[in-house]
This record gives structure tokens, C-alpha cells and sequence, in this order.
């Protein structure tokens, strides 16, 4: 190895040794001011540290608080620091300390009220008055793990924060937060599904026009991207339940009814649509019927025929996973499944 390698490496660790030192020492300082303040005396955390039960179906179990699932933070997903204030703060004073990203990071930050009088926590409102706050940092998404660098990342920026409205926020170990992140991480892995289907021509080739009029029958509407038609949620705002996709430059084209497509291809994203959506079935039904009505043949994605035994397989296997997400607290087309495979 040469000696340029040597010094990037040693730069590299005296870096990180440095960002974990500032982190301690933060972690030292909070505690100092922590067991100083007055008002800390009768301060009663909102939120339980999540404890690991290895037991039982390898399943996390936390006490959480009340209620169990907010639209926000989460500590079945989030590493979260409470923050003590010494009087309640205006809604404008926290949106003017506000970092100026909402990430940290590849992972989702972000920081909560809760109104003043109330029991309900909700991202800092100009009018309202807050007497508790928290800050959080997703666990893991599709990018990966939290790892040590994001986490003392959160920290300074939580820490920033703090100063500028005279909160003391007080930070979970940062080992054992990592250790959940990547707990939740191989959980999410094995258990992200991602489907599609091919369906090829046999014969003659399609135009873009003619795919669009045959998926339009069967409750396809246009995406907002070229090529692309989606099932609409029955909620609005949620995720499409299916998209087709077909080449971009045949549907941009100046005549797309003389464009010639040989294959379409049918998407579902597990995890981001509702069980009771019925995703799968819809899929399956609409990749037989294009087939049929279109002389094609519904494949795999490496051009392998999938007959009616196959997609009951298929039809099987995500109901297990459907059964084990629900179980993780982590059911499929829910705010926290959408967060985490995403």
C-alpha cells in the first residue's frame, strides 16, 4: 500500500474519531444541563426506548406512546430524541431554527411539537404554542442501514437546533440505535417485494396508442411520466395500486399509433398499497386479460412464461408476506410501511 493510500486512511479515522468525540461530548454536556435545569424535576419522557425481544418470532416490542401510530415519528421506525423546554415556545420561533433540509444523510429527519394543552404532535405550525419537542431519524429505508456517520450527523443537527431555542434534547446510545437500524434493515430486505410482470407479443407488434386503449378498459389512467398509466388508489393521495409501463419515446412520438412495441410491463410495490386493495389479484387479472385480448404471453423478467401454476405460487407466497408484515406492526400500504420501503 503506498503512502498516499496510508494518509487518506489515517485522515479517514482521525474524521470519524473526531465527529465521535463531538458527539460524546454533546452527550456529556446535555446530561450537565439535564440534571441542572429546574423544570427537569417532574419531566416524564414521551417517548419509552424500544427494547429488543428475541424470543418471539424475532419481533421488536416497544412501549410507545399514546397514540401507538401517529402520521409522524415513530419509534418503531425512528430513532428519537426528546427535547425539554423550560417554557413553551412559539410555532414561528421553531420554524425559524428549522435546519434547512429535512434529511440527513440518505435518511428521512425530521422534528415534532406537542401543542401546548394537548396530546397531539404535529410538525411546528405558525399560531400554535409548543411544550415539548422531538427530534427523529429513520432507522432505514431502501437505501440502507443508519450507520454511525448519519447518526452523529442527527446529533449536530438536533444539537443546533436546540440552541437556537433553548431546548435540552437528550440522544439514545448510539450503538444500540445502530444495531436497530440494521436489525430493521435485514427485516426490510427479506421481506421487500417488487413485482412484474412481461407481457410480449406474439406476433404482431403494438402501437402506444393501442396499449393505452386496451389498458384504459381495464381502469388504467394516464401517469405523470411518458409511457406510463397507473390504477389509482381508492384513497386519494396514496400510491397508485398498479403501473404499466411501455418505451417513453414511442408515447412522445409525433404518431403513436404508428409506433411498434413488442412488450409491456405490469409493476406492484408490495409494500406501498393496502392488502385490501387486492393488488395481486388485479395484476394477475390484467396480465391475463391484455394477453388474451392483445395475443401475447405474460412472462418473467428474463422472458420465462409464467402459466396459472405459477402465479399461484406467487399468489401464496404474498400472502405470507402480507401475514408478516402485519405482524412487525408493519402492515403493507401503511404511513410506516410506506416510510420504510421507500
Amino acid at each position: 500500500m503506498s503512502q498516499f493510500q496510508w494518509g487518506l486512511i489515517i485522515t479517514g479515522a482521525l474524521l470519524l474519531l473526531g465527529i465521535l468525540l463531538q458527539v460524546l461530548w454533546l452527550a456529556w454536556r446535555n446530561r450537565a444541563r439535564r440534571v441542572t435545569a429546574p423544570s427537569e424535576a417532574n419531566h416524564v419522557p414521551t417517548n419509552l426506548e424500544p427494547t429488543l425481544n428475541a424470543t418471539v418470532a424475532d419481533d421488536l416490542e416497544f412501549a410507545l406512546p399514546t397514540p401507538e401510530k401517529k402520521p409522524g415519528l415513530d419509534a418503531l421506525i425512528d430513532v428519537i430524541a426528546p427535547i425539554a423546554l423550560d417554557a413553551a415556545v412559539s410555532g414561528e420561533a421553531l420554524l425559524a431554527a428549522m435546519p434547512p433540509t429535512r434529511r440527513v444523510g440518505s435518511k428521512p429527519f425530521a422534528i415534532e411539537g406537542l401543542v401546548h394543552g394537548q396530546s397531539q404532535w404535529e410538525f411546528p405550525q405558525a399560531g400554535q404554542r409548543y411544550s415539548q419537542l422531538q427530534a427523529g431519524i429513520q432507522l432505514a429505508n431502501r437505501s440502507g442501514a443508519l450507520n454511525d456517520i448519519e447518526f452523529s450527523e442527527f446529533v449536530m443537527a438536533t444539537q443546533t437546533f436546540c440552541d437556537l431555542v433553548g431546548g435540552s434534547p437528550d440522544f439514545p446510545d448510539m450503538r444500540q440505535e445502530i444495531a436497530r437500524a440494521r436489525e430493521l434493515d435485514q427485516f426490510a430486505s427479506d421481506h421487500d417485494a417488487q413485482l412484474s410482470f412481461v407481457l410480449r407479443a406474439r406476433r404482431a407488434a403494438w402501437s402506444a396508442s393501442y396499449i393505452q386503449q386496451m389498458a384504459a378498459k381495464l381502469g388504467f389512467v394516464p401517469g405523470v411520466m411518458a409511457g406510463r398509466m397507473v390504477v389509482p388508489s381508492s384513497m386519494g393521495g396514496l400510491p397508485p395500486v398498479l403501473s404499466l409501463s411501455f418505451d417513453s419515446q414511442a408515447a412522445l412520438s409525433e404518431d403513436p399509433a404508428h409506433s411498434a412495441l413488442r412488450e409491456v410491463t405490469l409493476s406492484l410495490d408490495v409494500s406501498q398499497v393496502d392488502r385490501g386493495e387486492r393488488a395481486f389479484e388485479r395484476m394477475r387479472e390484467a396480465a391475463v386479460t391484455l394477453a388474451k385480448d392483445m395475443d401475447g404471453v405474460v412472462t418473467d423478467d428474463n422472458g420465462m412464461a409464467l402459466p396459472a401454476e405459477a402465479l399461484d405460487v406467487i399468489g401464496y407466497e404474498l400472502a405470507h408476506l402480507y401475514d408478516t408484515l402485519a405482524q412487525r406492526e408493519l402492515a403493507a400500504g401503511s404511513v410506516l410501511a410506506r416510510r420504510l420501503f421507500s
